[in-house]
């Protein structure tokens, strides 16, 4: 039988000289609509699918390979004299190498305004079929459906033979391809249907970079993002100078990324294995840099900057003065850039988009052993109906104003968490300690004579009114918290007693 290379793809890159060293290896091509076309331009001899299934293109061309005379080419055994006989008797030739990539889906699906019925015929259903054939019968049949594998594969038929190795590789990235697909089909399906936590749950990313270990060095790991990138996303970021981020690198980057998403005035968060350190808002960034270096010069070093606006000279020189890991910004003045870039160790990454909420159909997800665990994100600072002023004095203007500053720096904070601070920049953050008294001791501690006429936000309930005692001996002036502890009058009346205006919202905000 001659050798046949059935060749159909979405993704034309490659594919002309690709079939051009097919063809000088003695490869006849069989070919269908826009590929048998762009072949046939380059000078190429193509069989049409119809010559070989004796059927026509119909349906629109929904109906194409889905032919025995395509599937038994494709799935016939050449070692099984059975399968060889019945396909002579059938007059059926076999097809030996298959380059074929799917219907566009993803590009469609990601055009603004796209309808269902445009994403639904964007649904490959031939080619599915085809690869994953193929692959079944992956001793006999190379398929290739990344461009990125024609040289391999060229390499090895123009030295002889594709070696079984090679055929093995190419049968897991079909499998691993058509997986994707799938699961972006049903992703979107669901999403059409407002089903957000379906019976089963799959989810496609794509490798970004390979790690030189993870969180430990005995650890591997790899960074791998989302197909489709959010807006404002870590995964959306340029990296402009610095060697490659690391493990620990990225997920405490999102950390602070997360944080600085909360405000919309310029601000800068610094912050240290995904925890704040230190976060101060201005009318400019160099204004906030400086009270967010001022909130912790001791943690900052060594620390991660997230920073939501342009990053200029002034601010560059401040930075550049300490060790800082990464600065993850707006952008950076070309002033800015000249000073940063001479420090060595230094990872500077752009999003412009770095304001960008996070959106309603992301999911926050948590990985244990066996099994994951998937949530909304925490998306709310409280409802304002249940807000509450539960003390006989209420917080002054300012005082509210810090409150709420303190609130959005909490939220973020491991619990269990108190942060105190004014309205512009944090004192003191106690944070992933296993009661909420050394909480606040910490961040009182760490505050110093800072504290005093700080406000202080706890991310869950006083259970005892121990940290109302520590407020008052700190010189704390008004305190936000949740409540809906037991024990709530007993810390409303400390406070009372002290002086200092409480008010519950209601929401929680553990962050574990």
């Amino acid at each position: 039988m001659k050798k046949r290379a059935l060749v159909s793809v979405s993704d034309k890159t490659g594919i002309v000289a690709f079939c051009q060293r097919l063809a000088a290896c003695g490869y006849e091509i069989i070919s269908t609509g826009g590929t048998a076309k762009a072949l046939q331009e380059a000078g190429l001899p193509v069989i049409g699918i119809s010559d070989i299934t004796g059927f026509p293109e119909c349906l629109d061309g929904r109906v194409k390979t889905l032919h025995p005379a395509v599937h038994a080419g494709l799935l016939a055994m050449r070692s099984n004299p059975e399968h060889m006989q019945q396909i002579k008797d059938l007059g059926i030739n076999t097809i030996d190498v298959v380059a074929v990539n799917l219907y566009p889906f993803k590009q469609t699906i990601a055009k603004e305004g796209v309808s269902f019925a445009e994403a639904v015929e964007n649904i490959d259903i031939g080619g599915p079929t085809m690869i994953r054939a193929a692959a079944k019968n992956y001793q006999d049949v190379a398929v290739v459906v990344d461009p990125k594998d024609y040289e391999r594969v060229l390499s090895e038929l123009e030295a002889g033979e594709i070696t079984l190795e090679t055929k093995k590789y190419l049968q897991y990235k079909v499998y691993a391809h058509t997986a994707v697909y799938d699961s972006m089909i049903s992703n979107y399906l669901a999403q059409q249907l407002d089903i957000r936590y379906p019976e089963t749950i799959t989810f496609a990313y794509e490798k970004t970079q390979d790690m030189r270990y993870g969180e430990n060095p005995h650890q591997g790991a790899s960074y791998y993002s989302e197909v489709f990138l959010r807006a404002g996303s870590l995964s959306k970021a340029k990296q402009l100078w610095g060697k490659e981020l690391s493990y620990n690198n990225i997920n405490d980057a999102n950390g602070a990324l997360e944080l600085v998403k909360e405000f919309d005035e310029p601000c800068v968060v610094a912050c240290k294995h995904a925890n704040p350190c230190g976060v101060g808002t201005g009318k400019t960034v160099y204004e906030a840099y400086v009270k967010a270096y001022e909130a912790d010069p001791v943690s900052i070093f060594g620390g991660i900057l997230a920073i939501n606006g342009v990053v200029d000279e002034a601010t560059a020189t401040e930075i550049s003065k300490i060790f800082i890991e990464i600065v993850i910004a707006e952008g950076f003045t070309p002033a800015a850039m000249e000073i940063l870039t001479k420090k060595k160790n230094i990872r500077l990454l752009e999003l412009p988009d770095i304001k960008a909420k996070r959106e309603n159909t992301a999911y926050d997800m948590k990985k244990v052993y066996g099994g994951l665990l998937v949530q909304d994100y925490d998306n709310t600072l409280f409802a304002e109906e249940n807000v509450k002023v539960v003390t006989k004095r209420a917080p002054t203007e300012a005082e509210m104003q810090a409150l709420l500053f303190n609130w959005r720096v909490v939220k973020h904070t491991k619990s269990n968490a108190i942060v105190i601070g004014n309205a512009d920049k944090t004192t003191g953050i106690g944070m992933g300690q296993t009661n909420r008294i050394w909480a606040a001791q910490q961040a009182i501690e760490h505050a110093g004579e800072n504290a005093k006429g700080s406000v202080m936000a706890s991310d869950a309930f006083f259970p005892f009114p121990d940290v109302v005692a520590e407020c008052v001996k700190a010189g704390i002036t008004a305190v936000i918290q949740p409540g809906g502890s037991k024990n709530d009058q007993l810390s409303i009346d400390a406070c009372d007693e002290a002086g200092i205006a409480m008010i519950f919202v209601g929401d929680r905000h553990f962050k574990h």
